[in-house]
């Protein structure tokens, strides 16, 4: 099926699982300003997606300026060799999701840590309520239900490097929701990542590579939140067709329900 593409200027990059059990990953392509899908790759291969790529032609691809793609080496390679005249932007939720699963790894190391407490009965409450502890502490703080906001309070009391932990994770979220142009942002951003070294390393280590393209965020705020919706709207077509074990199929169906009008016919 052929999609119009000659208006492309911001592209969003993601992947899904075709299968259960995060195999067989296929990669989607989204033109953020429609809203639309533009295209799919049947791997994360760069020579399946680059094939997708060549057939727009170099005419399309020299006139996108930006492309918001996960924290992926084998994106940002592809897209500066392809797409010389886009910037690359770092989506801000795959940012905010490395910062949860360190955050939820500091977590579990302190489960493992209370083990060592001498009373019995406090080890056991202490334990039962860091368990029960995730979403209160991974969640944005203001979007906590009044159960989670509670929990979260006691693991506050509980857990001072927790407490920490979570202070750093909410000054980070904020930096992105109240950043007035990429100068404030990319300042605060350097800040953070000097203040939170020793306690969120991995994350720290991370964003430092990928300094340029978290940062880009704050001059335009584009992400790949459209492709998230699409994804999902992409699993609910692959249950319909219990599975699509051919990925021709799949994409058909797929670019279909955005690109074929049936009210004209």
């Amino acid at each position: 099926m052929q999609v119009d593409v000659s208006e492309l200027r911001r592209l969003g990059i993601d992947e899904i699982a075709l299968r259960k059990g995060q195999k067989d990953f296929v990669v989607v392509l989204v033109d953020l300003d429609r809203n639309a899908l533009i295209g799919m790759a049947p791997s994360r291969k760069q020579v399946d997606i680059q094939q997708v790529l060549d057939g727009w032609g170099s005419e399309i691809l020299n006139q996108i300026v930006e492309v918001s793609i996960d924290l992926s080496g084998n994106y940002r390679g592809l897209v500066q060799k392809q797409m010389p005249n886009a910037q690359i932007v770092a989506d801000r939720f795959h940012v905010m999701q490395l910062m949860s699963k360190e955050l939820n790894t500091l977590r579990n190391q302190e489960i493992r840590a209370i083990a060592a407490h001498p009373d019995e009965a406090e080890r056991t409450e202490m334990t039962k309520l860091l368990k029960s502890s995730k979403y209160a502490l991974l969640k944005p703080e203001a979007n906590l239900t009044d159960k989670q906001k509670a929990t979260l309070e006691r693991v506050k009391l509980v857990s001072p490097t927790l407490a920490h932990l979570h202070q750093q994770k909410e000054a980070f979220r904020d930096i992105f929701e109240t950043a007035i142009d990429w100068e404030d942002g990319m300042i605060r951003l350097a800040q953070w990542l000097a203040q939170a070294q020793t306690t969120f390393q991995e994350s720290v280590a991370t964003i430092d590579r990928w300094f340029e393209e978290v940062s880009n965020y704050f001059e335009h705020h584009t992400t790949s939140g459209a492709v998230e919706g699409i994804n999902n709207k992409l699993k609910l077509i692959k249950r319909s067709g219990y599975g699509f074990r051919n990925f021709a199929n799949f994409e058909l169906r797929c670019l279909i329900c955005w690109h074929l009008d049936l009210t004209s016919a």
